[in-house]
C-alpha cells in the first residue's frame, strides 16, 4: 500500500451530509461492493460546497478526500471535463490536466490500475450527480 494513498485519505473535512444540497448522487462499485454518497451545492454552475459519505476501501476514499478539497469554487463544465479525462491517466493516452487538477495524476496512474475502478468511483458519482 502507497502510503501516500493513506495520507491522502486521511484529509476527512468533507465527510459529511450537507443538508441544503441541489445535487446528490449515490454509486456503488458492482466488483468490490464500495458505496459512495455525494452531496453538492450547486450555484450559478459552481460548485460551493461538497459532502460525501462512503463505505469503501482507502483508495476510494482518497480519492474522494482530493475530490472533495478540488472541486470547491469550479465551474461545473470544467468538473465534468476532468472526470471524463481521467480514464486516460491510467493509459499510455497523453491526458493534459489542468495545473489544479495534478495532484489526481499521483494516485490516477498505472501503478494503481487495479485499483482503477475504486479510484474512479467518485468521479463517476460527481458526474451521475451533475446530470440531474
Amino acid at each position: 500500500m502507497d502510503l501516500r494513498i493513506l495520507e491522502i485519505a486521511s484529509h476527512t473535512d468533507n465527510h459529511k451530509v450537507l443538508e441544503n444540497f441541489t445535487h446528490k448522487s449515490k454509486h456503488k462499485n458492482p466488483l468490490c461492493g464500495d458505496e459512495m454518497e455525494i452531496s453538492l451545492v450547486v450555484k450559478d454552475d459552481v460548485v460551493k460546497d461538497m459532502g460525501y459519505q462512503c463505505k469503501s476501501c482507502v483508495y476510494c476514499q482518497a480519492s474522494v478526500s482530493l475530490l472533495s478539497r478540488k472541486i470547491k469554487d469550479k465551474n461545473v463544465e470544467e468538473i465534468k471535463s476532468f472526470a471524463l479525462s481521467s480514464e486516460n491517466l491510467f493509459t499510455d493516452v497523453k491526458t493534459i490536466l489542468e495545473k489544479h487538477w495534478k495532484d489526481f495524476k499521483e494516485i490516477f496512474d498505472k501503478k494503481n490500475i487495479a485499483r482503477k475502478d475504486c479510484l474512479l468511483l467518485p468521479l463517476r458519482t460527481v458526474l451521475k450527480a451533475l446530470k440531474t
